[in-house]
């Protein structure tokens, strides 16, 4: 079996966002059942089974197990998977009408409207804790409460939204995942049938959702800018019976300071920004020489945190004295080392600075805008994208160097290791992703002069913007 993804990564990362508490399960449908003796670690059933015990063996014993149609307890679970046919009995109704529907004909209506895969086309099955890795998944299976499973739902839809349809089919629910996932290759979520429940153990809150294998690293990356947009699970309660004004999210109730930022005038406000040692600031020199005003966030964030300020007192109070040099200023330097290994710090390290410098920033661009209502403004901020700051400009600059142009300036620039160099990149973006967020990028990995002819043609699309504007307005 190939193994090409890191999945131990992929894996841990997901399960603290998401805070499951079982193992995300790998399945994989064999052509030749031969091929399980080949994954390491199999446990071969020693007694008839059901689909659900199978995958409660994986998720919560953390066991790697495999069958074929021989294994299985009844026709139903593996008719589902396409190891064998269904009997009369079951095909004319008779099966379900035992239990779960009223006559032979309801029953016939139910097994017809059981999604399953080809028959013929596997002859086995194999699953394992996908943390693993032992083999490279069909899809994978997540069971998770419903606000787990909202949030990864949310986490789906960030890139190329679509709306979600999903089924029931009542009892059989493993073929509302399973079967449904291997057929239509979109996620598949399923309410555990009473089956899964008494059998597979799945809890009262339990619901499951099927992913196709490719799809895993899509949602790590929507549940990771969701939990940068402050979208996070456990769901933190706002009060039924409280003012919720401030814990709503900017779309809903904030447009009226984005417009505050924006003005009634005729200002044009750029975001500007880039990987760590992308050259904004040389980007940024080049359209102030043009014109353009510049707002450094760096520079503001060096201000907010002066010794004896709000945001200082709270760092020194979170991180602790061995954050300070000699005349008590903040030791940037090893503030930045422990941070840019933790997610977590790096987030409460934001938390004590961002509302300083947002509302330093907001009142430059305001004493700007006094003085020239026409100005075009530029914020040059390094984590534009990563904090969800870009609603607020009309436009939005990316500087782009390809990732190792990054980790060769940034070895250079700081004399660092090429180790600490990309642990640094990796808490920002990948600088491929923020080029899906920026209106114009400029490619700074070759001469200044190039970087300064593709500057001076963005400065005339920007006149053009601008007088666009001045017409309107």
């Amino acid at each position: 079996m190939d193994r090409q993804t890191d999945w131990e990564k992929l894996v841990r990362r997901m399960e603290l966002l998401m805070r499951l508490k079982s193992f995300p399960v790998a399945f994989k449908l064999l052509e030749e059942k031969m091929e399980i003796a080949r994954i390491p670690f199999m446990r071969r059933m020693e007694k008839k089974v059901t689909l659900c015990q199978m995958i409660t063996m994986v998720r919560n014993f953390d066991w790697t197990v495999g069958a074929e149609v021989g294994d299985f307890m009844t026709p139903t679970c593996p008719s589902i998977l396409g190891l064998t046919d269904l009997p009369e009995v079951y095909k004319d109704g008779t099966f379900r009408s035992i239990v779960w529907v009223k006559t032979k004909d309801d029953g016939k209506k139910y097994e017809a409207s059981i999604p399953r895969l080809p028959l013929g086309k596997y002859e086995a099955v194999v699953m394992a804790p996908l943390v693993y890795g032992p083999f490279e998944p069909d899809i994978v299976l997540i069971y998770a409460n419903p606000a787990q499973m909202m949030l990864l739902i949310n986490a789906l839809q960030f890139e190329d939204y679509e709306a979600m349809q999903f089924f029931c089919v009542g009892e059989s629910s493993c073929s509302d995942a399973i079967a449904r996932c291997y057929l239509d290759g979109k996620p598949s979520l399923s309410i555990p049938c009473y089956g899964e429940r008494r059998y597979g153990h799945a809890q009262d809150e339990d619901l499951v959702m099927a992913l196709p294998a490719g799809m895993m690293e899509k949602a790590l990356r929507g549940l990771e800018v969701l939990y940068r947009r402050g979208i996070r699970y456990p769901i933190s309660y706002a009060g039924a019976e409280s003012d919720v004004t401030s814990a709503f999210p900017m779309s809903y109730g904030g447009l009226e300071s984005v417009e505050a930022i924006r003005g009634k005038d005729d200002r044009l406000l750029l975001g500007l920004t880039g990987g760590i040692a992308s050259g904004k600031s040389a980007v940024a020199t080049m359209l102030e020489d043009l014109g353009a005003q510049m707002i450094d966030f760096d520079v503001l964030a060096r201000e907010v945190v002066e010794p004896g300020k709000p945001a200082w007192k709270e760092i020194v109070g979170y991180f602790g004295e061995q954050v300070l040099q000699e005349d008590q200023t903040l030791d940037r330097k090893k503030l930045g080392d422990i941070v840019f290994k933790d997610f977590e710090k790096r987030k409460k390290l934001e938390g004590f600075t961002h509302t300083s410098i947002n509302e330093a920033f907001v009142s430059q661009v305001n004493e700007i805008a006094a003085k020239d209502p026409n100005a075009v403004i530029q914020a040059v901020i390094p984590l534009l994208f990563e904090l969800n700051l870009q609603y607020q400009f009309h436009k939005n600059i990316l500087v782009y160097v390809p990732a190792e142009v990054q980790v060769d300036r940034l070895m250079k620039r700081d004399g660092i290791t090429a180790e600490e160099a990309s642990h640094r990149i990796q808490a920002q973006l990948p600088i491929d992703e923020k080029v899906g967020y920026a209106d114009f990028v400029i490619h700074n990995d070759k001469s200044l002069e190039e970087t300064r002819k593709q500057v001076e043609a963005l400065w005339k699309e920007l006149q053009v913007i601008q007088r666009k504007r001045e017409k309107t307005s």
